[in-house]
């Protein structure tokens, strides 16, 4: 058996966001989907519709210097809609490095992806890296 649309849709919005490609990040995603980021740093809200989180994507960027980039460990779907990754994380901001196991959790509908909920290993460490609003 193959790999499951969901699965492959999850591993190309990966490959996109690594690659900085922003164009088929949207085209993976509806119009108003929504990407919950925790804790309580200058990159953690729930930003709604798909420009504000691909606006929220090249913060990271932004903020990182382009460093930013997330190995894959896996992707699990239930052939419901659903879909859950597990990955790691690795970024650099001014003289401070992050590297740091996470997941999302995805809805996706229709075959594009409406909904994303993001857990990080230590919240309080990433809170510290990617610091307040200037």
């Amino acid at each position: 058996m193959g790999e499951h649309p969901d699965s492959a849709q999850v591993r190309r919005g990966y490959d996109a966001f690594n690659k900085g490609d922003m164009e088929t990040l949207a085209s993976l995603m509806t119009t108003d989907c929504v990407h919950h980021t925790p804790g309580q740093s200058q990159i953690s809200g729930h930003f709604k519709g798909r420009d504000n989180v691909l606006a929220m994507f090249r913060q990271l960027g932004e903020l990182s210097g382009g460093s930013m980039r997330v190995e894959l460990d896996g992707v699990f779907a239930d052939g419901r809609g659903h879909a859950i990754s597990a990955h790691k994380i690795f970024a650099e901001r001014g003289d401070r490095g992050i590297e740091m196991r996470g997941g999302l959790f995805f809805t996706i509908v229709g075959g594009k992806i409406s909904d994303i909920d993001e857990c990080v290993e230590d919240i309080d460490q990433w809170d510290a890296f990617w610091g307040t609003a200037e």
